[in-house]
């Protein structure tokens, strides 16, 4: 990859640096002779997809991927938005930064998960920044900032340990303050949610409020309960036998990827020599996320189409991050669901696919300053990339008490 913008003042290590990407031609013909000699499987001896991802879907991916799909599209999207570089503590962060044209936006800072990107973002940033023109209010404008994590996309990939979700927070209010916001807010889904609510607990002033889609709201009880595979408790409401279900299937069978990438990522080799292995075990998050994303291949886009899933993949692949970004995992000792203790005002978007369902109830005693719960009829794991109308209005009406902060 090449990378051009202004050079950094000697010295001078929180300097704002603008940032351009562009990936060689032969980077690209790379990729597709490797997919082109994948050495395939024998198809999977079930029906469904309880093997894992069905050979038929990798297959017709790897065709699309190695004949028709064109990165620079993507590549193009993405130069055209305001991308910046910036070293903090001791790394460099790559960022998206869009200012509304509007006064008094209300500046977020929005970080995404494993195994995304920005890419998962792109969808909404003109609707949050330009609500005029999407549906919405002057008065409901956001200024975003979208974050690469350390170890994805075009961030620097740390070169020792202690990148954890507490690291990241801490570096991320630096950014915000470092951009001259004196109060915003912050969203995050996935690893995205786990570093929102850490930015929460720090407790810092300019963060007046947090936006969840996979809040951390187990008590320790429930946590113990569906991690060990127990019955679900008598006591417990439709809502939260729901969760409770979907949450023991997520321990039992759902998180694979975690406890591999938690326990040994740097074994994951295969991963980073292979397109299609890579795709594979990106595509394999959850079983509702997989069905999703194999609709797109198998002729049944829902949300996702086949050039949203491979321009993910294929940034993964081009910065040569699968194993960087799996690192998290293994620098995590955080609960990925349970209760954290945030104080601050929160709000909550229960999506119906995702990992769990988050109980009203679940919420409300998880988050004493619950400003927002709203219960949604469609969409995932990967909300904001598969549902971004939905979305962007779930920030918009849960963060709008905010704004008189």
């Amino acid at each position: 990859m090449s990378a051009t913008g202004t050079q950094q003042a000697a010295g001078d290590n929180t300097a704002i640096r603008p940032f351009h990407m562009t990936f060689p031609d032969a980077d690209l013909a790379d990729l597709r002779r490797r997919i082109k000699a994948t050495r395939w499987p024998e198809k999977e001896t079930v029906a469904d997809r309880t093997q894992g991802v069905p050979l038929a879907t990798m297959q017709k991916l790897a065709a699309y991927w190695s004949t028709e799909y064109d990165w620079r599209n993507v590549e193009a999207r993405l130069n055209k938005l305001p991308n910046f570089m910036t070293e903090i503590d001791g790394l460099d962060i790559h960022f998206i930064h869009v200012k509304s044209k509007h006064p008094n936006a209300l500046p977020i800072i929005i970080t995404h998960g494993w195994p995304g990107s920005i890419i998962e973002q792109m969808k909404i940033i003109e609707p949050l920044t330009d609500p005029t023109a999407h549906g919405g209010s002057a008065a409901d404008a956001f200024d975003v900032v979208i974050p690469s994590m350390p170890g994805y996309g075009f961030s620097g990939k740390p070169t020792g340990t202690g990148w954890g979700p507490e690291r990241i927070a801490r570096a991320w209010l630096v950014l915000m303050k470092r951009l001259g916001y004196t109060k915003f807010v912050a969203q995050g889904g996935d690893w995205g949610a786990i570093v929102t609510e850490q930015m929460a607990l720090l407790n810092a002033p300019e963060l007046i409020g947090i936006h969840s889609n996979m809040p951390g709201v187990l008590s320790p009880a429930i946590e113990k309960g569906v991690s060990s595979g127990a019955p679900a408790p008598a006591n417990l409401s439709a809502d939260e036998k729901h969760a409770y279900d979907m949450l023991t299937f997520v321990y039992a069978k759902g998180i694979g990827y975690a406890y591999q990438m938690g326990l040994r990522p740097q074994t994951l080799y295969g991963i980073a020599d292979s397109p299609v292995g890579l795709a594979a075990y990106l595509l394999d998050h959850d079983a509702r996320s997989l069905t999703l994303i194999a609709g797109a291949f198998d002729g049944h886009p829902s949300g996702l189409s086949r050039d949203d899933v491979l321009d993910n993949i294929t940034l993964t692949w081009l910065t040569g991050t699968a194993i960087s970004s799996a690192r998290l995992y293994w620098e995590n000792k955080l609960s990925f669901f349970g209760v954290k203790g945030v104080t601050i005002p929160v709000a909550v978007s229960a999506f119906p696919d995702e990992l769990y369902a988050t109980p009203h109830s679940w919420a409300q005693q998880a988050f004493p300053k619950l400003i927002h719960y709203n219960k949604l009829d469609k969409g995932g794991h990967f909300a904001a990339w598969e549902q971004p109308t939905l979305f962007t209005e779930e920030l918009r009406v849960g963060l709008r008490p905010l704004r008189t902060a």
